[in-house]
């Protein structure tokens, strides 16, 4: 799978996690609360918990505009759901009540984990300082520069970039 293509998946991958921890869960919970709550009743544990999830949705989908500049929470979101699915699946195991959460909770995270690892970049792209520079030139930094100066400087390092031809996309539209 090419770099943009995955980059294309991931954007598309970011924003389904991100919408269904923003508002998939709470009714998961109603819905299969052997797989999904830990707790009968109201629970101030689940309450925390969707708060934190939620959270982490709306980031998430924010992050689905330009995955490459967010790859750091993607990589929170990939090893935090590793860890915390790995613990419930202990709790799951010592406390033979909570198993069904095995093919809920547990293994969606692990299915998360996997699939937005495997669509992440793990490498530094050559193109990101060169995008960086393109957004902050084309948000008013360089508006002290003439036009056709700037101009000639982005042809520049447009050329420059796809002769070096960069392990990651770059979008010069921006």
């Amino acid at each position: 799978m090419t770099d943009v293509n995955r980059i294309k998946f991931l954007r598309f991958a970011l924003l389904l996690v991100g919408l269904a921890f923003l508002v998939g869960l709470y009714p998961l919970t109603i819905f299969w609360p052997s797989g999904w709550a830990w707790h009968t009743g109201r629970s101030e544990y689940l309450q925390m918990i969707l708060a934190i999830y939620a959270t982490l949705g709306v980031f998430l989908i924010w992050a689905s505009r330009d995955p490459l500049a967010h790859r750091s929470l993607i990589w929170f979101t990939v090893w935090s759901s590793v860890v915390h699915g790995a613990v419930m699946a202990v709790q799951a195991i010592a406390n033979t009540q909570h198993i069904g959460h095995l093919w809920g909770d547990v293994a969606v995270l692990f299915v998360i984990a996997g699939l937005l690892a495997f669509l992440t970049p793990t490498h530094r792209c050559d193109g990101d300082a060169a995008r960086g520079l393109i957004r902050r030139c084309s948000r008013a930094q360089c508006v002290d520069e003439p036009s056709e100066e700037r101009d000639l400087a982005f042809r520049q390092l447009e050329r420059r970039l796809i002769e070096a031809k960069p392990a990651c996309p770059v979008d010069f539209t921006e």
